[in-house]
């Protein structure tokens, strides 16, 4: 006899809807009024040869790089479906009529997807595998894996929705390194807390987008119009997004991990001037009436604790995790952040196991927690096909 063990996969799933910046005021550039008038007598013409200047908004970049990240992860899934092959590695598939990137059955993966052990070969978060093999690139590649279809497509219309109005205002440079470095932090406190399951998913990555946007309002706060309309609108989408991570198989810990991550780098990354420097820097030189900095002063101090706090977290977060730290043994409530249990519903995440007995071609699967047994004729069996019976029978 001999025992099989298929770890539970852990999904980071957000749906949403992006957050408008219609009536954010962003000045920046100057140009000339198309109907100018005569200036005092008592300016000097020739020293500022544009009398009268309008106001325009902050640069507008175009949006690449959300595109691309939309692209990647979409073309790493169909190599991870053709990798998975499911019609040589289990005994049934959903739309075989695609072939090697047809889908596990609905009891192995309910969101069209390949199997636990497929999204292990491709880089799926395993600590284990991170803190006794030492594999810490899982913690980055886990983001631009995807447990299935359904989990995919929610996650690239969130990052469509929020990440190209983020990239229109602040470039790709920044937006790029917001969203990897927050899916980092998702993976971290996923890790920390969630280390009997695989997980996979960009929505801590697109959390802290999320979280991004709230410090962008927050820090910017005297150059928005309706500000207490906007917080509300946005606190309302953050709070219902993250409700939904309290339902069972879905990975809260890399939504508030990534959000976290993503509000601190909002302070460090979205500071805009304010209004008040950039008109004195472009105004008349008869108009100006001294110096005013560039920055607020809540601003600076915000940017520096944001730092700090961020820097300080990331580094004790990956230490901890490289000692073999499980943050459960020192939060007994925490586990309920992720999945509340109901009626309707269970929590337990630990790995299906069964014991397998061999005559022939003829095996017993017997699940190891609740006893039940089934019998299947295999020709040609795999450990694959093995662990995805095993998961059927055992769910």
């Amino acid at each position: 006899m001999e025992e099989d063990r298929r770890p539970e996969i852990s999904i980071k799933v957000n749906s949403r809807r992006g957050f408008g910046g219609g009536n954010v005021i962003h000045p920046v550039e100057v140009e000339s009024s198309p109907s100018p008038t005569p200036w005092p007598a008592s300016v000097n013409q020739s020293q500022t040869p544009s009398p009268f200047r309008e106001v325009k908004h902050f640069k507008k970049w175009f949006p690449w790089l959300i595109p691309s990240f939309v692209v990647a992860d979409t073309v790493l899934f169909i190599i991870t479906m053709f990798v998975n092959d499911c019609p040589k590695n289990s005994v049934s598939c959903i739309a075989t009529f695609l072939g090697r990137l047809s889908f596990q059955p609905f009891k192995e993966n309910p969101l069209l997807g390949p199997s636990s052990s497929t999204l292990m070969k491709m880089g799926a978060l395993d600590v284990s595998k991170v803190v006794d093999d030492h594999q810490g690139w899982r913690l980055i590649t886990c983001i631009w894996l995807h447990g299935g279809l359904f989990h995919l497509l929610a996650n690239m219309l969130s990052l469509l929705v929020i990440g190209i109005r983020l990239e229109q205002e602040f470039g790709f440079i920044r937006i790029g390194l917001l969203y990897v470095i927050s899916g980092f932090g998702g993976s971290l406190l996923s890790a920390l807390f969630l280390q009997s399951n695989i997980s996979v998913g960009a929505s801590g990555a697109v959390f802290g987008l999320l979280g991004g946007m709230l410090s962008e309002l927050i820090t910017n706060w005297t150059i928005y119009a309706n500000k207490m309309s906007a917080l509300l609108t946005l606190v309302i989408i953050i709070a219902i997004n993250l409700a939904v991570g309290i339902l069972p198989h879905v990975d809260n810990f890399a939504h508030l991990g990534g959000f976290s991550t993503g509000f601190l780098l909002g302070f460090v990354f979205l500071m805009r001037p304010q209004f008040g420097w950039v008109s004195e820097r472009y105004a008349p030189a008869y108009s100006r009436t001294g110096p005013k900095p560039k920055y607020k002063t809540y601003q600076r101090v915000l940017w520096l604790l944001s730092l700090i706090l961020v820097v300080a977290g990331l580094i004790a977060g990956l230490v901890s995790l490289l000692r073999g730290v499980n943050l459960n043994d020192h939060c007994s409530w925490c586990h309920y952040m992720s999945c509340v249990p109901t009626s309707r519903w269970s929590c337990d995440t630990d790995p299906v196991s069964c014991l397998s007995e061999q005559t022939g071609n003829q095996y017993t699967l017997t699940c190891s927690d609740s006893g039940k047994n089934g019998t299947y004729l295999l020709d040609n069996a795999n450990q694959s096909k093995i662990r995805g019976l095993c998961s059927q029978l055992c769910r």
